[in-house]
């Protein structure tokens, strides 16, 4: 493998307290030096990326992504996907295991995992907590821990049983996973196809109610509380809603092992955004209230918030063109959660742009527990985003990575241009030259 030299960058590392600018060299795959400009003893013979005037970063984790292999590879397939997720600054993507088949068993696990997969930057699949998603029989965690999964959870679909989700806790602990719970009580969501509330009603559509989510979130972090000697990680994932964030806030105070994620459509958007049944507007959890919107931001900025993760949903077209009830849930947001990011949490709520970057990578790779990720020090993965965090553009779906197109954000000014993105050493994107 050739030698790199990122060169002339301003290096911003959370973790490693790094913020100046540093010459960063990439051989087989991991960092090998970080030196002053200029100032590299063991460059000789390296390909130079000039990166001055830009940022340079770890490249970023997403622990929230749907790739759709096996089985919807209409939707989006590895390939497809990691080349959006690369595109977007991403070097890690976390696999959720609702495809087709489900991922509950170590052999989808490695099929995810085979270099026939073509996927361009590192993918960790998520393992199905119970068989088949169903909710009722456990997985073999070891087993699947074997295999390269890195957590665990039956997202798109809760695990309701109180007995059942306290086993989880306790089996998925006992191998060092984390359990990352979809809190939804589907008891209470059945028929529902948006947020409950006025602009529900305005368009007679059944609606799903707060506490839908938040009484998963308080019934999970009770049975945390109940285990706190067995030290379980409980993730959950995509919150929505403030009385969620509430109980998530408190379980902190109480010294419990609780984490959580936002997509920044949940930061971004509310209810009024599903306009006259844009079912790009759809997904689940919905888009809520502005005072939910505000209750993540307010969440983000204060830190009680983990990670962003984009919740990546790819569909075909012809499954989003259907009425707004029967049109599946989710978006794509590989390509978009940089730029959106940068343009609302830092340049217009000032939240510094190491905290920004912090939540895009450093965070999400520490939940994971993936070891040499999410910093850049000498020996870690020579995973490096290039960026000019100044430069803005505008997003266009149809030019995207993604095989699909599904997103309420075509057309909006994003800021922060991707330039280079690396993974393990390799260059996995180019931005096109303008």
């Amino acid at each position: 493998m050739t030698a790199l030299l990122v060169r002339g960058g301003h290096l911003i590392d959370p973790v490693a307290g790094v913020d100046g600018l540093k010459d960063i060299l990439l051989r087989d795959g991991r960092v090998a030096e970080i030196s002053a400009p200029g100032k590299s003893k063991l460059a000789n013979g390296a390909e130079v990326l000039d990166a001055t005037g830009l940022t340079v970063t770890p490249g970023l984790v997403d622990m929230h992504v749907h790739l759709r292999e096996p089985g919807q590879g209409h939707k989006e397939s590895i390939a497809t996907g990691t080349a959006a997720a690369a595109a977007g600054g991403f070097t890690s993507v976390a696999a959720m295991p609702n495809t087709v088949p489900v991922n509950d068993s170590t052999e989808v696990t490695r099929w995810m995992l085979s270099p026939d997969r073509g996927a361009v930057v590192r993918v960790f699949p998520i393992a199905a907590a119970t068989r088949g998603m169903k909710g009722e029989t456990l997985n073999d965690f070891a087993a699947m821990k074997s295999a390269g999964a890195i957590a665990v959870s039956d997202d798109g679909k809760p695990i309701l049983k109180d007995s059942v989700m306290r086993e989880t806790l306790v089996s998925a602990s006992r191998v060092g996973l984390s359990v990352i719970q979809h809190a939804e009580d589907t008891r209470m969501t059945a028929g529902a196809s948006m947020n409950a509330g006025p602009m529900a009603f305005k368009l007679g559509l059944r609606g799903m109610s707060n506490e839908a989510e938040s009484s998963i979130v308080e019934r999970d972090i009770r049975l945390v509380t109940e285990l706190r000697d067995a030290r379980s990680h409980l993730h959950v994932a995509h919150v929505s809603t403030a009385a969620a964030i509430t109980a998530v806030r408190q379980a902190r105070r109480n010294g419990l092992r609780v984490t959580c994620e936002v997509a920044p459509h949940h930061f971004l958007l509310t209810e009024e955004h599903v306009g006259m049944y844009n079912t790009n507007a759809k997904m689940c959890p919905p888009l809520r209230s502005a005072a939910d919107r505000d209750a993540m931001i307010e969440a983000i900025l204060d830190g009680v918030v983990d990670a962003i993760a984009t919740d990546h949903a790819p569909h075909a077209v012809h499954e989003k063109e259907i009425e707004f009830e029967r049109a599946p849930n989710g978006i794509i947001g590989l390509e978009t959660a940089l730029g959106l990011s940068l343009r609302w949490l830092h340049k217009e709520w000032k939240l510094p742009l190491g905290r920004v970057l912090s939540l895009l990578s450093a965070q999400p790779a520490a939940l994971l527990g993936m070891k040499g990720r999410g910093s850049l020090t000498v020996g870690s993965f020579a995973d490096v985003l290039v960026f000019d965090p100044k430069a803005e553009w505008t997003y266009r779906a149809a030019e995207g990575k993604s095989k699909s197109r599904n997103t309420p954000f075509d057309g909006w000014t994003m800021q922060g241009k991707v330039h280079w993105t690396i993974s393990e050493g390799r260059i996995a994107y180019v931005a096109r030259r303008s």
